[in-house]
């Protein structure tokens, strides 16, 4: 059991949204929230990264996660401090390890997916000899977790424009992150994982985002073993998730989806037969498709 209380969105938290006038269809006058976005530039000690464009909320996380899946942070690295200027819009770690990257900051990949991510170095840096846990998965809890997350007070019911990345254990929320990128949503997860050390191979990652490349390579390499999404594929997720032996699956909507890699970890514990179709759900398509 994590020492922490299950993280879970706070729509309504200051600063996240700002209420903006406008006009429906009709010509009538409306007040719809809308997601702040802001720059926050991240350092690693006296160096310089990146800056993102995020929501604002636990910068310490999303910096935390940010190095980690970009191997500039390690496993067995002390974290002496993270300080957070919100006035700067800045937050620096600080190691006990002396820290250079300029090397890897040369070679920068624009990541796919809405407010644009970067890549330092190569992509498949970390993934070699990589082995993921044989963990299972009940499509029960599966079905549980999507109605569990679709259903929750979050800033996409709020006022959209925005991704979710879930940290789950069986059919628990451990942790629910939000931002205006898939990629900083998940960087806040494993910011979360490595500053309490949390063991990853009874867990899994939901995502309400596409299954790209990034979201595959991230998910591996914080060393959980399934990544679920109620978005769709990108061939090139698909063939790293089979390389790595990552268990994913996506189109995920009410009790039906599709698992492309990995499918030997799936426990089908509810029987098909007994699912009736919603024509006007399975009609609908997400924002994130």
């Amino acid at each position: 059991m994590p020492e922490f209380k299950p993280i879970l969105p706070d729509p309504d938290k200051s600063g996240l949204t700002a209420p903006v006038n406008g006009t429906d269809h009709f010509g009538n006058p409306v007040l719809v929230n809308v997601v702040e976005e802001r720059p926050l530039t991240i350092y690693l000690n006296k160096q310089e990264i990146v800056t993102a464009m995020t929501i604002g909320d636990y910068p310490e996380l999303l910096a935390q996660g940010f190095l980690k899946n970009q191997g500039m942070l390690l496993d067995d690295d002390t974290v002496t401090a993270v300080d957070y200027d919100e006035e700067l819009e800045t937050v620096v770690v600080r190691t006990e390890r002396i820290t250079s990257y300029e090397d890897k900051l040369a070679k920068k990949t624009r990541t796919s997916g809405c407010a644009v991510g970067t890549v330092f170095g190569d992509m498949m840096e970390g993934l070699e000899g990589l082995t993921l846990p044989d963990a299972q998965v009940r499509t029960s809890d599966l079905y549980a977790l999507a109605k569990t997350i679709n259903t929750l007070p979050s800033l996409y019911l709020k006022a959209g424009a925005i991704h979710g990345s879930v940290l789950c254990r069986d059919r628990t929320i451990l942790a629910y992150m939000e931002d205006v990128g898939r990629h900083n949503a998940v960087d806040k997860i494993a910011g979360l994982i490595f500053e309490n050390k949390l063991q990853t191979e009874n867990k899994l990652l939901y995502t309400t985002g596409r299954l790209t490349s990034e979201m595959v390579i991230k998910t591996a390499q914080m060393g959980i073993p399934i990544l679920v999404s109620r978005s769709g594929f990108t061939a090139w997720g698909v063939e790293i998730a089979q390389k790595v032996g990552l268990t994913l699956i996506g189109r995920m909507r009410g009790q039906r989806f599709v698992c492309l890699a990995g499918h030997e970890r799936l426990i089908r514990d509810v029987d098909p037969n007994t699912v009736k179709d919603d024509p006007k759900k399975s009609s609908r398509k997400s924002e994130h498709d």
